[in-house]
């Protein structure tokens, strides 16, 4: 770089007008032998592209040492804009000058301070480190008691507003209530049939061929009963309910945290959970063990499909379904979707309220919401079914 003054004496005292154009940008001398720069007008993306190479040839054909950007005659910029300051940056402080942007608001500052390259001599920032390997297991680990912690807080929180709502009745929100069980429940009931009847039908498909080859095709009846009413019944009807509702509530609230809807309710003095977590979980209660029976009982009719191709009449269908299971193999199935309902309500619920801010972020929810809702339907079916299995229910 040669003298600056010299710099300073073909830099300075250019003026350009765009005709027709809001932008204007005038170098002058500064002390200290630098120069200044003053922006004017709107700097966006519909007025910078005819004047861009002009403000920066100046720049370009001799760096100064010290550059001034005074931006207190700018009305607006946008990321153009901001584009402009950034190459200006570069421009200088790639050949070892200094650059120094005035009035700017905290917002533009911060803007401005995330674009700029840390090496000017490079024409973009690179991406952070990696992590490494310890560091990754610490990041998921923490992680993992971060959402321990939530959900432990949560339903600490949960069942205090069950037993609010048991002695407050009048006032739970009933009318939000019935339009989840509508969406939860009623819209769901066809696609819980189909399954459920799918389900039984493939089950004694799969169960006649080898029972046949012992002549033990009359236990068709048996196996399907039991499978179905105090198993795969309830069971797929949690999975289509996480699949559904539990996605569903995620989104619902989810989107409602990224627009800032829950933070409205919260300074209106409004609990998020007892507004709306409370009437989902009940929905939830009340409509799951429905499906579960639904499911349940088309299996059985799925089954005697099969049975009827195989020449086996409706009476000893019946008959062996009766002596295979009773009450309290369905009581088990009805107490197995009570708690799915709460699992799947809750995750879903959960999952919507720690939605994180970004484009993204309702997806993400919705994601882990199916996803933990599932795992934890089958980690509470295992364990009923054992507990069922110990205490010789």
């Amino acid at each position: 770089m040669g003298d600056c003054n010299d710099h300073s004496s073909e830099i300075t005292g250019v003026r350009i007008m765009p005709t027709g154009d809001a932008t204007t940008f005038h170098y002058q001398p500064a002390e200290g032998g630098g120069v200044t720069l003053q922006l004017a007008g709107r700097l966006n993306a519909t007025s910078l592209p005819s004047i861009w190479n002009s403000i920066l040839a100046p720049i370009q054909k001799n760096p100064p040492s010290a550059i001034t950007v005074d931006l207190s005659k700018v009305e607006s910029f946008d990321g153009a804009g901001i584009g402009l300051l950034v190459e200006i940056d570069r421009q200088v402080r790639g050949r070892g000058g200094t650059v120094q942007f005035e009035h700017l608001n905290p917002e533009q500052a911060g803007v401005l301070n995330v674009a700029r390259l840390h090496d000017p001599a490079k024409t973009f920032t690179p991406p952070p480190p990696r992590e490494g390997s310890i560091a990754q297991v610490g990041r998921a680990t923490a992680d993992i008691l971060n959402q321990m912690r939530s959900i432990v807080t949560f339903t600490g929180e949960l069942t205090v507003v069950l037993f609010w709502a048991l002695t407050h009745p009048h006032r739970v929100r009933w009318r939000d209530m019935l339009q989840a069980s509508e969406k939860t429940g009623a819209n769901a009931v066809p696609v819980v049939a189909l399954l459920g009847f799918l389900v039984g039908l493939i089950i004694a498909f799969q169960c006649a061929g080898p029972l046949s080859n012992f002549g033990a095709e009359s236990f068709v009846p048996t196996v399907v009963a039991i499978s179905i009413v105090s198993e795969l019944g309830p069971l797929m009807a949690a999975i289509i309910l996480a699949g559904r509702s539990g996605s569903a509530f995620a989104a619902e609230i989810g989107t409602m945290k990224v627009t800032e809807e829950i933070n409205a309710l919260i300074t209106f003095g409004l609990s998020p959970t007892k507004f709306l977590v409370l009437p989902r979980v009940l929905a939830s209660l009340l409509v799951t063990p429905m499906l579960g029976v639904i499911s349940s009982v088309m299996g059985v009719v799925g089954g005697y499909v099969v049975m009827a191709a195989l020449g086996y009449s409706l009476s000893f269908y019946v008959e062996q379904i009766q002596s295979a299971v009773n009450y309290v193999d369905f009581l088990q199935g009805v107490l197995k979707s009570f708690v799915f309902a709460i699992l799947v309500a809750a995750i879903g619920c959960l999952s919507g309220l720690r939605t994180n801010e970004g484009p993204g972020a309702v997806g993400d929810s919705t994601t882990k919401a199916v996803v933990a809702g599932i795992v934890l339907i089958v980690l509470a079916d295992a364990i009923l079914g054992s507990v069922f299995y110990y205490v010789r229910l």
